[in-house]
């Protein structure tokens, strides 16, 4: 970025790191840390795959099987953060998004894309999270009735650039993106 001051710059740098990061899962932006809280109120985080980034629309997608404990978390909270660590560029972000659980024919066209070889993600037996036997006593048959959209609508990005002089700046989607620097 040649401006360090152009908090439009900035916020372009980012979705472009989301949208590389949904399309090449080599990129570091391809598996961010998902923050939710649980029914009783305690943190939990865990790696997602993130599978659309839609600037646009100002959204986030990633997927996920209905019976993981995360659906259960986001049905009663339904707020939830990214954590994203792109080395390279020296960023990290923490994404605040309003997530909405999306089941059944709603996303055909998702279930479609998933490659055979990914879809016993969503099916696991018995359900993930199932006290077990041994270490490999489950199976993880494609269950097409159990794959769910998290469609995530951004409401904030804090973005924290770690170089040599560290810059941080908010934005937020009341304030139509416009970005505000902050202390890091």
């Amino acid at each position: 970025m040649s401006d360090p001051n152009d908090l439009s710059a900035l916020l372009s740098e980012v979705w472009q790191h989301l949208g590389r990061g949904a399309a090449d899962g080599r990129h570091p932006a391809r598996y961010p840390t998902l923050a939710t809280v649980s029914p009783a109120g305690m943190p939990e985080a865990r790696t997602v795959a993130l599978r659309a980034a839609r600037r646009s629309q100002n959204r986030l997608e990633a997927h996920t099987d209905i019976s993981t404990p995360k659906v259960a978390s986001l049905a009663h909270h339904p707020w939830a953060q990214f954590h994203i660590w792109i080395p390279r560029a020296d960023l990290q972000l923490r994404i605040t998004t309003r997530v909405e659980i999306v089941t059944g024919t709603e996303v055909q066209a998702q279930w479609d894309a998933v490659p055979a070889a990914s879809r016993v993600s969503y099916g696991t037996a018995p359900v993930p999270g199932t006290p077990i036997d041994h270490v490999y006593a489950y199976d993880k048959p494609p269950v097409r009735d159990r794959f769910a959209v998290l469609s995530c609508d951004v409401h904030e990005m804090d973005v924290v650039h770690l170089g040599a002089q560290h810059r941080r700046a908010l934005f937020r989607a009341e304030d139509d993106w416009t970005g505000q620097w902050v202390a890091p």
